[in-house]
């Protein structure tokens, strides 16, 4: 999706409905701000008013997406390239956390490991040792909670048995037993229990 075309047609629409920035924002119960970045490209409308701005707009979601009035020739054509687009994006929202993800488990765990030789090598045996060790796995842990969340938060988990495209919640996640990204996960549609592949298409 073009943000700037999208943008440059939504103030054209808001001009030819003879609304103000500042008038558009209070029908939508949002500030001018917001609308002045949409028109800029530097933002796009949130999913839960983009039908209300439609209606004001008098357009489609679909020429909203694609920033220009369409004809009924060109529309399916167009709605086809759009769900393309989409699908391209999430694609590379989802592959950018994945990345993220991997990214923050190894230079935790690489921290962790590189902690633990610093305090096996530096310091005495004793309790203040332990308070380290201890302190040192909090603070490497917490962020392999939050990839977590993360690998949770993009695709979903494929039911070995039926296919199913599961998808967990975090708590769900965390008590499972796992290998790598591989969860052993209960399938709500055949009911069993099967050792589930990440998978990042859902």
């Amino acid at each position: 999706m073009d943000q700037l075309k999208i943008g440059r047609f939504i103030a054209e629409r808001r001009k030819k409905t003879n609304l103000t920035q500042m008038q558009l924002a209070e029908k939508l119960g949002i500030t001018d701000k917001a609308i002045s970045k949409w028109e800029r490209g530097i933002a796009m409308p949130d999913t839960s008013i983009m039908l209300e701005l439609c209606d004001i707009l008098s357009i489609s979601v679909n020429e909203l997406l694609n920033g220009e009035k369409l004809d009924m020739e060109n529309n399916n054509q167009k709605n086809e390239q759009l769900l393309l687009d989409m699908a391209k994006e999430l694609e590379k929202k989802n592959k950018t956390i994945w990345n993220a993800m991997w990214t923050i488990m190894i230079v935790s765990i690489i921290g962790l490991i590189g902690g633990l030789a610093i305090i096996a090598f530096f310091m005495p045996e004793g309790p203040w040792m332990l308070i380290a060790i201890l302190t040192l796995c909090v603070v490497f842990l917490i962020p392999c909670f939050y990839a977590l969340k993360l690998e949770v938060s993009v695709g979903a988990y494929k039911c070995q048995n039926c296919g199913y495209e599961i998808v967990p919640t975090y708590m769900q996640a965390l008590n499972a037993m796992h290998r790598g990204t591989t969860r052993y996960l209960k399938c709500p549609k055949c009911n069993k229990r099967t050792w589930c592949k990440k998978v990042l298409r859902k």
